[in-house]
């Protein structure tokens, strides 16, 4: 029983190390990929014109994306607007075709939502990526101390 004891653990404390050190490599990771693209945020983001890095600004980032795509598509998301829309003339009518019906055209606002939802989709995926790791990290800390908890009462029950 002790020997069992002692085996799980010294496997605790490595399995603690390994994913420790996978919790800092996902940070890391994150944080090398992140910056490499040089975004700063906009004057009227929730977190004005600084470098996006961590958690905090991927999220003022992505919330501005969502909030200027709205703002392009009169509040309405990809999913509201419909595919195509009638073709205007210049002064704003309709365009008929030589049986009388409206041409259509495609709807090109919703392209704005096809890049918007891309970018942010990429931005919440970093958010949760650091939120992870932090996961990883604090679960290969827990098990650290099981295993030195568990040596120690090993050591102490001789």
């Amino acid at each position: 029983m002790k020997k069992i004891l002692k085996i799980s653990s010294l496997l605790a404390i490595v399995a603690g190390i390994i994913l420790v050190a996978g919790g800092i490599w996902g940070i890391y990771f994150t944080y090398k990929n992140v910056s490499q693209e040089k975004i700063v945020t906009p004057a009227d983001a929730s977190i004005p014109e600084q470098p996006v890095r961590g958690p905090f600004t991927l999220k003022a980032q992505a919330d501005i994306i969502r909030q200027h795509a709205l703002g392009t598509t009169s509040g309405k998301t990809y999913a509201e607007m419909p595919r195509q829309i009638q073709k205007l003339d210049d002064k704003g009518n309709p365009i008929l075709d030589s049986g009388g019906k409206e041409v259509m055209t495609p709807n090109t606002a919703r392209d704005i939502w096809i890049t918007a939802t891309t970018l942010t989709t990429a931005l919440n995926l970093g958010i949760l990526t650091y939120a992870f790791s932090g996961f990883i990290i604090l679960l290969g800390l827990i098990s650290i101390w099981t295993g030195i908890l568990y040596f120690l009462f090993y050591k102490n029950s001789r």
